[in-house]
């Protein structure tokens, strides 16, 4: 039986024995809008919450919008053209009009990159385009602490001091904050490093409730929306995309009400269920953009956990051709292979920041605990895969072969996607 995982730009076909018992789980078939620029334009004029973008923007004198980085395959193409272009209508000069790529702490989207990721050449000749930079204190407003948790926020002052802040995003599970686009575009997105290393510390991290399509006591989730008050609110574009990346939904309007109709569109299709848990359980990192490095290959070991038997085998499939991830990524891995996942997880557990990107590692320990994880990458130089801390293998097939054969259970559950489609055990 050929399977074939997201992979890099295109599909990595697997060639599994056909005694096998495989089980193939993905999204349920998702509706695609014959239009999406008109959805688009329909979403603007018939908000969730909130007045349509028109009517809003008379009268305003700068608009920021926030676009996911290079790591989210967001359809920019489809959705910058006609927020810039309404905007422009309702009177705002083009250079007071901002698009704000949200790298997080994630590297700039520069050159070439920056054009693929806007999507539109028009858009980014006419109106300013540029990176914020989490590690720029003099680029940050300091609007206090969150009132729950004492978490610092300071973001991004073009975002701040704008008088419409409009975030857009792609809505899909998130392995730690529930569901990924809305709030989070905003903290994380164009937050201070002291922000996103508060919340992403052990602390926030080691609450089960932080998790794949969790958001009702999510401490993570909680906390972006403490920071979404503190700035003075917003309005979102949200969409989802099917497995071909084509826009199956698309609205706008206030952050958190939008962004909770769009979670209620995607969870009838993102979470699926499974009658049992299995001991060979094949998946991928989801393929380009977010397979381009390990650190976001951990996303795709943490999705399929619900359906993972204890000690059983997890194989991912990610191309990883721009490496490990960054500097202090690979330091935190470094740690991890050295100390092991205990030590690690104790060495951080009592500090208030999170170092840059540990908390990806801390969420690696996650499917450590629960199994073995086998990695196939062929991006990967052997210094970095000595950092990956688990086993590197030569070949997909012969690793489900391997686990099969050790456990005695032919049954192999397949999520070609990744982390963008969340089993979970019905039994």
């Amino acid at each position: 039986m050929r399977i074939d995982l997201n992979y890099g730009r295109g599909t990595l076909p697997v060639e599994l024995d056909d005694a096998l018992d495989v089980t193939v789980i993905g999204k349920p078939p998702m509706p695609v809008l014959p239009d999406p620029t008109d959805a688009v334009a329909a979403a603007l004029a018939t908000p969730v919450d909130a007045p349509p973008l028109a009517e809003a923007a008379r009268g305003a004198r700068s608009a920021c919008i926030l676009i996911c980085d290079i790591t989210r395959p967001v359809p920019n193409g489809v959705l910058l053209p006609v927020l810039v272009r309404t905007l422009l209508d309702a009177g705002l000069a083009a250079d007071a009009i901002t698009v704000l790529v949200a790298t997080g702490l994630h590297r700039p989207n520069e050159g070439d990159e920056l054009k693929e990721l806007v999507g539109d050449p028009w858009v980014m000749e006419t109106v300013n385009v540029v990176n914020h930079f989490a590690r720029d204190d003099a680029m940050h407003v300091d609007l206090g602490t969150t009132p729950t948790r004492g978490t610092p926020v300071k973001l991004d002052r073009r975002l701040v001091e704008a008088d419409l802040r409009i975030a857009t995003g792609l809505v899909e599970p998130h392995f730690m904050a529930g569901y990924s686009g809305g709030r989070k575009v905003i903290a994380p997105g164009v937050a201070h490093r002291e922000t996103i290393t508060t919340f992403h510390s052990h602390r926030f991290m080691a609450d089960p409730l932080a998790d794949n399509c969790v958001l009702d006591g999510n401490p993570l989730h909680e906390e972006q929306l403490e920071i979404v008050r503190m700035v003075g609110g917003a309005t979102a574009v949200n969409t989802v995309i099917d497995d071909e990346r084509r826009i199956a939904f698309v609205n706008y309007g206030e952050i958190v009400s939008s962004h909770l109709e769009a979670v209620s569109f995607i969870e009838r299709f993102a979470r699926v269920a499974v009658p049992r848990r299995f001991q060979t359980v094949v998946t991928s990192a989801a393929g380009y953009p977010l397979d381009k490095t390990y650190y976001q290959t951990v996303k795709g070991m943490v999705g399929p956990l619900g359906i993972l038997a204890p000690g059983g085998t997890l194989v991912i499939a990610s191309a990883c051709d721009e490496g490990i991830g960054s500097p202090e990524f690979a330091d935190a891995q470094r740690r991890l292979v050295a100390d092991g996942p205990a030590r690690f997880l104790e060495e951080i557990s009592a500090k208030r920041f999170a170092d840059i990107d540990e908390w990806q590692t801390q969420m690696q320990t996650k499917p450590m605990a629960v199994g073995a994880v086998k990695l196939y990458s062929d991006g990967l130089a052997d210094a970095d895969r000595a950092l990956t801390g688990v086993d590197n293998v030569a070949s997909v097939a012969e690793a489900v072969n391997a686990s099969v054969a050790a456990s005695g259970d032919p049954a192999v559950a397949v999520v070609p996607e990744g982390p963008y489609v969340v089993p979970v055990h019905a039994g």
